[in-house]
């Protein structure tokens, strides 16, 4: 998942944790674990169980830490003591976030479409480009695609109050304007504007990547399956960056990203309660650390 701020594994072998799936940043990873079992389970967590959890999918403890340092110095979490233990609890900041992340995932099963378009200019030059990679990933979280220089289109017209708050908060409110309208029947259709604005054929390739991926895992011990299913919710957070969540009437006819993603959920539901099982031992036995 990421914020509006812009703010391991095993094939039949445990030893295979790990090292078959591109794991995401120690921070993401943190995020998570924060909303996938802090939040659900609304019970504070020790130190321990999430650098056990963050290990087991391939962060170094160092790089651990440093994470939840930085998650509680950006108040998504604060800290509590009990002897030399450390527990950790999500701030209201830190609930808003996850939320706000959940919701864009939810949103990729796509949705009815008026024919209504949230149309945005923003042309950035070539020597700003640390701006244009923030600019353009943030855009890319709220679901826009970019058919052509300058000019960025989003089905999802409800998330008007989101860009101007990400256009306000870099800065770019002065350079940018946008409306909301239908297109008319004058040279290209939606459903070509729809694949010159995003990779639609690249989206479904991810998909069909991720669920070949998470199909040939065979975890069995408990911790196993925690770090899977870790692993692969992980990967589901990190899904708004790459696909749009466009409306089916924009697809290609054949298109395979939704049945692949709904391979992906089959995999969720079976590891999850394993998962969230180990979670709570864990954080009814985890050592000091």
């Amino acid at each position: 998942m990421a914020d509006s701020s812009h703010n391991a594994i095993e094939f039949g072998d445990e030893a295979d944790t790990a090292e078959r799936v591109t794991p995401g940043s120690a921070r993401s990873l943190l995020l998570t674990l924060l909303g996938e079992f802090v939040v659900r389970e609304d019970r504070p967590v020790w130190t321990a169980t999430l650098l056990h959890a963050l290990e087991g999918v391939g962060v170094a403890e160092k790089a651990a830490r440093q994470a939840i340092a930085r998650a509680a110095t950006a108040g998504w979490i604060e800290n509590a003591r009990d002897g030399r233990r450390a527990s950790w609890s999500l701030t209201t900041r830190g609930r808003d976030l996850i939320a706000a992340g959940s919701l864009r995932v939810k949103s990729l099963a796509g949705e009815a479409w008026n024919g209504h378009w949230l149309v945005l200019h923003l042309s950035l030059p070539e020597t700003h480009r640390t701006m244009r990679v923030k600019a353009y990933r943030a855009l890319s979280w709220l679901g826009f695609g970019n058919p052509s220089p300058a000019l960025w289109v989003n089905p999802h017209v409800n998330r008007q109050a989101e860009t101007r708050a990400v256009l306000a908060e870099l800065g770019l409110s002065g350079v940018a304007f946008g409306f909301v309208g239908k297109s008319f029947d004058l040279g290209v259709s939606d459903a070509e504007l729809a694949q010159r604005a995003w990779n639609l054929d690249g989206v479904s390739e991810h998909y069909r990547e991720l669920a070949s991926t998470f199909q040939k895992m065979r975890p069995r011990s408990d911790d196993a399956i925690l770090f899977a299913h870790v692993q692969l919710v992980n990967q589901l957070q990190r899904l708004p960056y790459i696909d749009p969540g466009l409306p089916d009437i924009l697809l290609p006819a054949g298109w395979q990203g939704r049945q692949d993603a709904a391979k992906l959920g089959t995999i969720r539901a079976r590891w999850q309660d394993a998962a969230h099982a180990r979670w709570t031992e864990l954080t009814g036995t985890a050592p000091a650390r």
